[in-house]
């Protein structure tokens, strides 16, 4: 590793620039660089011919992660031009647990949203406390000495665990929300929404609101207020009825001398996966706060954010070797090295998760013949272990490469452990010709390890 940081992949790749100038790319601003990494052919073939190249589809595994760091940055910087001056924006860690991700947030000063012991004990190595938001629904108590000693901001998830806070002796500057449930309805994909009646998070608005009131007015740790719509398939309209009913239960809360110090308002805004779907941006989320709730937008409290699928699934790709080909009854399978062990939704709910899919051949160029239903199959051993079924593809080989798009967030942060394969390599991609490694391959050795 270098001083720098990047790796000697970094001056190999300089190297095969220099004996190979074709190669080399235009430089481009920030802005264009993200569009251009995720949406255009030309340019994940450019890196991909780096990787084969380079050698980082020759592991074990034969696949490897790609992060557009570029990518990053813009989205980053997007989110802040959205959001009033002074938000405060906490990268959602369970979506990309990276640390040389996380770090590169932090730096450019982003804080994190931790929602476990581990995750918290992360965010600390990383970021200043203060920057830092815990989330969980099932806090213990140590969890919660350790996080308010360290002056982390921590959101009640519960009455129980508001009990629990009030049988303890808080250390003075204790920063603590309450996390309500604005019981606003379902987004279209159930499992991913958290704010309808009987969800597993917050406290019930309209059963307790009451009770919600009596802790404001009688804690003064009681700082802040947080909602969260939930994920994917989310409508902007259910923030905004969300945002509406904290608004004014926020208003409730002034009426008897209370001013909030902050307000958490979630993430969750929804990436497009499938090659039909357009993401909503940050700054149309902003523009509805700002025209349909404006007291919550330009209140005196300091506005707080959890994104995490929004920043990091558009800026991550996955490339893997086709191992074999294979014809079953009327069916086209190309067995590749990731499967439901990177991508568990799309191999057990197809029907709403969908990415998108390249295929490349062992050199890097685009397979361009005519296209007929294959299934992608991973390496896991169970019949429903596909990432894409009867999808229309050009003719596939073994030895090919096959890419998948939108794997930054919910990818690698839950990967299995069913057949105890090892989890690849994961690298940063920097224009006009860096490549860092963020995380090694995980060893044979470090899987034995976690079963013993």
């Amino acid at each position: 590793m270098s001083e720098n940081g990047w790796t000697e992949i970094e001056e190999r790749t300089r190297n095969d620039e220099r004996s190979n100038p074709s190669k080399g790319n235009t430089d481009v601003g920030a802005e264009e660089v993200h569009l251009v990494m995720v949406s255009l052919s030309s340019e994940r073939r450019d890196w991909l011919i780096r990787a084969i190249g380079l050698g980082l589809l020759d592991g074990a595994p034969p696949a490897a992660l790609f992060i557009d760091l570029d990518g990053l940055d813009s989205r980053l910087a997007s989110l802040e031009r959205a959001f009033p001056s002074g938000s405060l924006h906490c990268m959602a860690m369970k979506a990309c647990p990276l640390p040389a991700l996380l770090s590169r947030c932090v730096s450019q000063g982003f804080g994190l949203e931790c929602a476990s012991e581990v995750e918290l004990e992360m965010a600390l190595s990383l970021c200043p406390p203060d920057r830092i938001v815990f989330d969980s629904p099932a806090k213990t108590r140590s969890e919660i000495e350790r996080a308010l000693q360290a002056g982390v901001r921590l959101n009640v998830d519960n009455l129980e665990e508001l009990r629990r806070l009030e049988q303890m002796t808080l250390p003075p500057g204790a920063n603590v929300g309450l996390r309500i449930n604005p019981c606003v309805g379902t987004g279209h994909i159930a499992d991913t929404s958290t704010a309808m009646a009987g969800s597993k998070f917050g406290i019930d608005l309209h059963g307790h609101r009451s009770a919600l009131m009596a802790a404001y007015a009688t804690h003064s740790w009681l700082k802040g207020l947080h909602f969260h719509v939930g994920s994917q398939g989310c409508e902007l309209s259910l923030w905004v009825k969300a945002a509406s009913a904290a608004a004014s239960f926020v208003r409730d809360i002034r009426a008897f001398g209370r001013e909030l110090e902050w307000v958490d308002v979630g993430g969750g805004l929804p990436v497009a996966y499938g090659e039909t779907e357009v993401a909503p941006t940050f700054q149309e989320l902003a523009e509805l706060f700002r025209n349909e709730v404006p007291d919550l937008w330009k209140g005196k409290h300091r506005i707080i954010t959890e994104f995490g699928r929004s920043i990091f699934a558009p800026i991550g790709w996955a490339a893997s070797k086709v191992e074999y080909t294979k014809q079953s009854g009327d069916r086209q399978i190309a067995v590749t090295h990731l499967g439901a062990d990177l991508l568990l939704r799309p191999a057990y709910r197809p029907e709403q998760w969908r990415h998108q899919i390249q295929v490349f051949d062992a050199h890097g160029d685009p397979r361009e013949e005519a296209k007929s239903p294959w299934d992608i199959a991973g390496p896991l051993c169970f019949s429903g272990d596909l990432i894409a079924r009867q999808r229309p593809l050009p003719d596939i080989q073994s030895g090919d490469i096959v890419c998948i798009e939108d794997v930054g967030a919910y990818a690698l942060s839950m990967w299995s452990r069913y057949n105890s394969r090892r989890s690849p390599a994961v690298y940063g991609l920097k224009h006009p010709d860096q490549i860092q490694c963020l995380r090694n391959a995980e060893t044979v050795e470090q899987v034995l390890n976690f079963w013993r």
